[in-house]
């Protein structure tokens, strides 16, 4: 028997997201089948210049795996359209501030109460009430805010931000999450309902064992730096060509690693015997084991270290990461042509399913290149959208 149509097929998607979060919530969605249509305004495209020949990379890694529409929501018209093709669609996404979809006419109470079955996902900066709900949301901001930037770094550094945007990505990842189970509740129900999403609730929720150490002891922990506050040797590690990163969490795997490096007077140092020890005297154990790695280099260390039963791995750049076995045999670099920059490489599916595979077939889109097949598909005559285009509306 072949395989089954992808997870979300059939699911339609109104997105009127933009920047980063929203369009990579969307993003998935229509890895995993959705019908995504990304509604834009007529004119200037996010991060792509007015002289520009190209979409940057920047919308390109959020926005594939969508179709796009050209629609001004700013006009009377505009807003009477969308509501015109609502029925047509499962999902809302947008990523205003609380309160501008209201302002427009099409908040979540408009939108839900015509269309009962319609899951709206709104993401923002807070989520849609406290204190802060008003405030515009960026990504550095809820790192900062969450408790992240704190435990992040070292003593030395200060506060340290991730490199990339994860407060934003993660905001994604819980909305899109949020809305494939409102999807699954409305086909018990028959109900739609509002899901929110918001950067700082995002990152507060991944704080994990951070936090419990908080909620334990009433002390807020500090800057993790390289190494595993709860373990040793568990770390990044100099070697003599680069880093490495290894993880000796358990006794057991501590003597392996201290045989498998021909350093067995380890395990009969009372500074080494166990891992309270170890963690306390982290920075010795630290100097000894990296005089040992500066004798080969990392690959060599991962090989021997590996062997052992003894978990390790490179610290790689992205040119390595993007030509390693592992990550090409698992399908995470794809490319798909594209006719402003010939070919488009971006990331692949971070969870494959057996029974109904998802594939990434569908390169961004330039703006507003399917709008015509949205608005028949919709009802619309090709009068109708000649006249719409006519008025500036698409």
């Amino acid at each position: 028997m072949g395989a089954r149509p992808p997870p979300l097929d059939g699911v339609r998607v109104l997105d009127l997201t933009r920047y980063l979060a929203g369009p990579f919530c969307t993003m998935l969605l229509g890895d995993y089948g959705a019908d995504v249509v990304k509604v834009e305004p007529r004119g200037q495209r996010e991060f792509r210049n007015p002289d520009a020949d190209r979409d940057s990379y920047f919308f390109l890694s959020a926005n594939r795996s969508k179709r796009s529409l050209t629609l001004d929501v700013k006009s009377q018209e505009g807003r009477d359209l969308l509501l015109r093709i609502l029925p047509h669609f499962d999902v809302v996404v947008e990523n205003f501030r609380p309160g501008v979809m209201q302002a427009l006419g099409l908040g979540a109470e408009v939108l839900c109460g015509r269309h009962r079955r319609l899951v709206y996902c709104a993401l923002s900066g807070f989520g849609p009430d406290g204190p802060y709900k008003d405030r515009p949301g960026f990504d550095q901001i809820a790192q900062g805010m969450s408790g992240f930037m704190s435990i992040t770094g070292t003593p030395e550094s200060g506060p340290t931000r991730a490199g990339i945007a994860i407060a934003d990505l993660l905001a994604g990842i819980f909305a899109a999450h949020g809305v494939t189970l409102a999807l699954l509740e409305r086909e018990r129900s028959g109900e739609g309902q509002v899901v929110n999403a918001s950067l700082l609730e995002g990152m507060v929720s991944i704080l994990s064992w951070s936090a419990g150490i908080y909620f334990d002891s009433g002390q807020a922990p500090g800057p993790a730096g390289q190494h595993h506050p709860l373990a040793s040797p568990y770390g990044r590690f100099r070697a003599g060509d680069g880093y490495l990163n290894l993880a000796a969490a358990q006794q057991p795997m501590f003597e392996k690693l201290a045989r498998a490096l021909d350093r067995p007077d380890w395990l009969d140092d009372e500074r080494f015997r166990d891992v309270p020890r170890r963690i306390v005297h982290r920075d010795a154990l630290s100097e000894e084991l990296e005089s040992v790695l500066a004798g080969a280099d990392v690959d060599h260390w991962v090989e021997v270290i590996n062997a052992a039963g003894v978990p390790a791995g490179p610290v790689l750049d992205l040119a390595q990461v993007f030509s390693d076995p592992q990550v090409l045999a698992r399908g995470m670099r794809v490319a798909l042509p594209h006719p402003e920059i010939g070919t488009f490489e971006t990331t692949g599916l971070p969870v494959k399913l057996e029974g109904s595979p998802a594939a990434i077939e569908r390169r961004p889109p330039l703006q507003g290149e399917h709008t015509d097949d949205v608005l028949a598909e919709c009802g619309l005559s090709p009068d109708e959208i000649a006249g719409l285009r006519q008025a500036g509306v698409v």
